[in-house]
């Protein structure tokens, strides 16, 4: 008999709920908007509810927009924290839904959720240390090491980097509430459609846009490289809908790190080093699944 789980992806915008027993093995699914905490978390506690009449779930494993507490033994460990989202900080999320559904609950990042779903299925799959990057309406960034999401004082937060930023290049200030031009302030869809005034999937594929945005990227990710020393990257996210990006993205990485990196994978293999998802737009909500069989101790 299959064991099945109950899985979360919480975005900004949207709510992606499902019922699984693993990538091959989605029994039910559902979305809906991400308004206030007591009207969409109730939303997920009635879809899990009505579920439960036909699909037994051993764990709940949720995927969030942050910041979150993930220090174990934390009183407020669950908790998104103090996110501009409005209305969401200090919402205690996987304790709701735990004590609501009677459910073991896990809980991490979307991006971090999104890195082992990679990992174990998808295009990063078995390659320790990977990082997974969504690049988007803001950007996130997981890490698997060690065959574990990467914690610490918190969680990662790869959006926040700081990289180099000509201004006479480009003399954009940066769209970032806190940091101005960091690597979200300069690279992500918020602010390149302040930045251009007009949306980035709206942009021609001729635009100068995407070589500065192909160079922010290029620069994160070296960064990420001789940081971590990832086995792969997997970019996804909205803005990495333009395909032409990866091409340039590539190139830019290999004349950045100027043969310093001395592995056949970054020398002669780098279009299968960086990559799109090979879940899709499901990496995050599976590797929701993939926190909850871990939670129930199920591999």
């Amino acid at each position: 008999m299959t064991t099945l789980f109950g899985g979360i992806e919480a975005g900004g915008s949207k709510f992606i709920c499902i019922v699984a027993g693993g990538p091959q093995d989605i029994r039910a699914e559902t979305r809906f908007p991400t308004t206030n905490p007591d009207e969409t978390l109730g939303k997920a506690i009635q879809f899990f509810r009505e579920q439960a009449s036909q699909y037994e779930l051993a764990a709940l494993g949720i995927a969030s927009f942050g910041p979150l507490d993930l220090a174990p033994g934390s009183s407020t460990y669950g908790y998104i924290t103090a996110t501009p989202k409005a209305g969401w900080s200090h919402t205690d999320f996987s304790g709701k839904l735990s004590a609501a559904l009677q459910l073991p609950a896990a809980i991490d990042t979307d991006v971090n959720a999104a890195a082992l779903g990679e990992y174990l299925w998808g295009a990063s799959q078995g390659l320790d240390p990977s990082v997974y990057f969504t690049i988007g309406t803001g950007i996130g960034g997981g890490a698997i090491i060690n065959g574990q999401p990467l914690h610490g004082l918190l969680h990662p937060e790869m959006g926040h980097v700081r990289i180099p930023h000509d201004r006479q290049l480009d003399p954009y200030p940066g769209a970032c509430v806190f940091h101005g031009d960091c690597f979200e302030g300069l690279a992500s869809g918020f602010a390149m459609s302040a930045h251009w005034g007009q949306p980035a999937e709206q942009l021609p594929p001729d635009h100068p846009a995407w070589d500065l945005e192909a160079n922010y990227i290029a620069l994160a990710m070296v960064n990420q490289i001789c940081v971590l020393s990832p086995k792969r990257i997997i970019l996804g996210g909205g803005v990495m809908h333009h395909q032409e990006l990866f091409p340039m993205i590539r190139r830019k990485v290999s004349v950045l790190l100027n043969n310093y990196v001395q592995s056949p994978v970054i020398t002669e293999q780098m279009e299968s080093y960086i990559l799109p998802p090979g879940l899709g737009n499901r990496s995050g909500v599976l590797g929701a699944i993939a926190l909850a069989q871990r939670k129930s101790h199920v591999t």
